[in-house]
């Protein structure tokens, strides 16, 4: 059964879903790709993993590095799945960007020059479990701020919250 809830985050509403032992979902209210991974019908309702995935919120909003990770379930193509994988790896408090990413999973070789920065942004912007996956952290060259599926403002908002000083827009 596929089950969400809500959480009131200072940047807004989040919606969260899970299904069995797993968290399979995480949106701000309204952003792109809103719900991709939801399949039937959801309900509201309680799951051990979504608890898992407040508290994890409760910290982080608190301005506290969370020290878990709730299960995730990360529904996707492989290359997507490779890319999410990664950006888990992406410490608290610090950025990397769509071209070091591409650069670090498919290297210099032949596959490395057809997996472009763009194609890397493609799935980054797809990720669907916000904040827990952190695709805020990926910023453009020269560390400029470009493309969150849940809006620039809250980008550079969590990025402060991380300790992350202000930076250029895209």
């Amino acid at each position: 059964m596929e089950a969400i809830c809500e959480y009131h985050s200072p940047l807004g509403k989040i919606i969260l879903a899970g299904e069995g032992e797993a968290l399979k979902g995480l949106w701000f209210e309204g952003q792109k790709y809103f719900g991709s991974t939801l399949g039937g019908e959801a309900v509201l309702a309680g799951l051990p993993v979504l608890d898992q995935a407040v508290r994890w919120l409760d910290l982080y909003f608190s301005g506290e590095e969370p020290d878990f990770t709730p299960p995730l379930s990360l529904m996707g193509t492989p290359f997507q799945k490779r890319v999410w994988e990664f950006l888990l790896t992406i410490p608290y408090g610090r950025t990397t960007t769509y071209g070091e990413i591409a650069g670090r999973l498919f290297g210099e070789g032949k596959e490395g020059q057809r997996t472009s920065a763009r194609a890397v942004g493609s799935a980054v912007g797809r990720n669907p479990i916000s904040l827990i996956v952190p695709c805020h952290r990926v910023v453009g060259a020269g560390g400029r701020l470009t493309g969150y599926a849940g809006g620039l403002e809250r980008k550079e908002k969590l990025l402060l919250l991380e300790g992350q000083r202000g930076r250029g827009r895209e």
